[in-house]
């Protein structure tokens, strides 16, 4: 049992235990994905992800905490330089453990382990899909058309109404003047006809006369 002991010895010395974390971390941040057993993998991930998080901030303190961790200044430069700008916007969880199955030699249970950000299987660009409620949905779908219905009446009518309102008679000065031109004539020919009738009345009434005389 192991109570209250929270460093997995993995069945070595803590100095050959800390060069082991030291080259696991190392070959992590180099090859970007290593196998290793599950025990082991765990443990890697309790070393390394403290030292990812203190590369987010390029400091000379932190350089030579990273270093004395790994013990390895190519590895310290490439976690500075490559990996701190890949998981800058990431807050924790710089690493994924998958079980791969059985070694076939003493059958002790193997993992990989990988930095996250460096797997383009699972890093996709596409935008997130909005959720969307069903009931809302089928209850807008039922409003709208309505409502796109009631506009359109109303633009009807408005545009009936204008219409109507242009199609009203306006009076053309040029058709009054033709008019008026039109009646001229018919006036004159009546004033004729209303001489003529007049003249005819009094000569019979002249001739009755001269036959009362005789």
């Amino acid at each position: 049992m192991r109570h209250g002991k929270k460093i997995a010895h993995l069945g070595r010395t803590a100095s050959h235990r800390k060069a082991m974390m030291a080259n696991m971390a190392s070959s992590l941040i180099e090859h970007k994905r290593i196998n290793t057993t599950v025990a082991k993998a765990k443990a890697l991930k309790k070393f390394v992800e403290p030292l990812i998080t203190k590369a987010k901030s390029d400091t000379t303190h932190n350089r030579r905490v990273v270093f004395s961790a790994l013990r390895n200044k190519y590895a310290v430069s490439e976690l500075f330089r490559d990996v701190a700008e890949k998981v800058a916007d990431r807050p924790g969880g710089y690493t994924r453990i998958i079980k791969v199955g059985s070694r076939l030699g003493d059958n002790a249970s193997m993992a990989l382990i990988e930095l996250v950000d460096f797997n383009d299987t699972y890093v996709t660009d596409k935008p997130a899909k909005k959720r969307s409620r069903r009931r809302g949905s089928k209850k807008k779908a039922e409003i709208l058309p309505a409502a796109v219905e009631a506009e359109v009446v109303e633009e009807v009518a408005s545009s009936s109404e204008t219409e109507e309102v242009v199609v009203e008679e306006v009076p053309n000065p040029e058709a009054s003047v033709e008019d008026n031109e039109g009646t001229e004539p018919a006036t004159e020919e009546v004033d004729k006809d209303t001489i003529k009738t007049t003249s005819e009345a009094d000569e019979n009434q002249e001739e009755s006369k001269g036959d009362k005389q005789r």
